[in-house]
């Protein structure tokens, strides 16, 4: 694993959220801090000390805003990633990105780029559970393809478990499983819809759209970010008891391959190969 320091990287990673923030601010585009965001700002007021990434979630007609005007919206060295301004793309939802580092989340993925932030739609889904299931089990089983698709087919050896990676590369395109992701993900329109998801987060995330609610002031590291309106439900729902810290055991930490804070990814000359 990569050798860097998690508090300087929370503290990079912070300012790409603070731009985005001005960013939805100054269009008029609602967004929430989500997920383990959310829960460092209850339970800490800021980052959980040992997490090493930030996420946030709009609904879908602002996710799609921001997919559309980040080039032009966003000062540099910030960029946008997302498969639909560059096919290759591996992730399966919007990541803001500071363009002036370089990170790699792990050797064996196609993925080169810089610190980042992840940015999550809010989509509908629908009242009925089983068709619910059947909705995130495709979801789940297509966003493996693309992990698969992108992975160094022989990561494993050049035995049966390159087979399957290397049938992906041959039949299929990232630019049309992403298609067939977001089919899945918008099938419920999210204004008509009364339960909203965040396909990533899987069925847990399932809840009333009222729990997002309008956009509410929570303090984050000194900063005034917008988190959800009912963050006692939306927590309790995604983690249970949340106000309990987890065992060091089952503390959820990305270590990355490789962080380089001090240069661009642009500059990175990038050996590895996944054919």
């Amino acid at each position: 694993m990569g050798h860097y320091s998690t508090r300087e990287l929370q503290q990079r990673t912070l300012q790409i959220l603070l731009t985005v923030d001005r960013v939805c601010r100054d269009h008029g585009l609602t967004y929430y801090i989500s997920d383990g965001t959310m829960l460092g700002a209850v339970r800490h007021g800021g980052f959980i000390p040992w997490d090493d990434d930030m996420d946030i979630c709009m609904p879908r007609p602002d996710f799609e805003r921001l997919l559309a005007h980040a080039p032009e919206w966003l000062p540099a060295p910030f960029e946008q990633v997302c498969v639909e301004r560059d096919p290759y793309c591996a992730c399966n939802f919007m990541k803001i990105i500071d363009g002036s580092t370089t990170l790699i989340e792990r050797w064996s993925f196609n993925q080169l780029g810089g610190v980042y932030m992840d940015v999550f739609p809010i989509d509908g889904v629908s009242s009925v559970k089983w068709r619910r299931k059947l909705r995130f089990r495709l979801y789940r089983t297509v966003d493996r393809w693309i992990y698969m698709r992108n992975r160094d087919p022989y990561k494993r050896g050049r035995g049966y478990t390159s087979w399957i990676p290397r049938l992906l590369q041959a039949t299929t395109t990232n630019a049309g499983l992403h298609r067939l992701l977001r089919r899945i993900q918008t099938a419920h329109p999210y204004e008509s819809s009364a339960l909203v998801a965040d396909f990533d987060s899987g069925e847990r995330s399932v809840t009333r759209k009222e729990v997002f609610g309008t956009p509410t002031p929570v303090n984050f590291e000194g900063h005034e970010l917008l988190g959800v309106e009912h963050p006692h439900e939306y927590l309790s729902h995604l983690y249970g008891d949340y106000m309990q810290l987890p065992p060091e055991n089952k503390r959820r930490i990305h270590n990355f391959d490789y962080v380089d804070l001090e240069h661009s990814y642009h500059d990175y000359h990038d050996t590895r190969q996944f054919k």
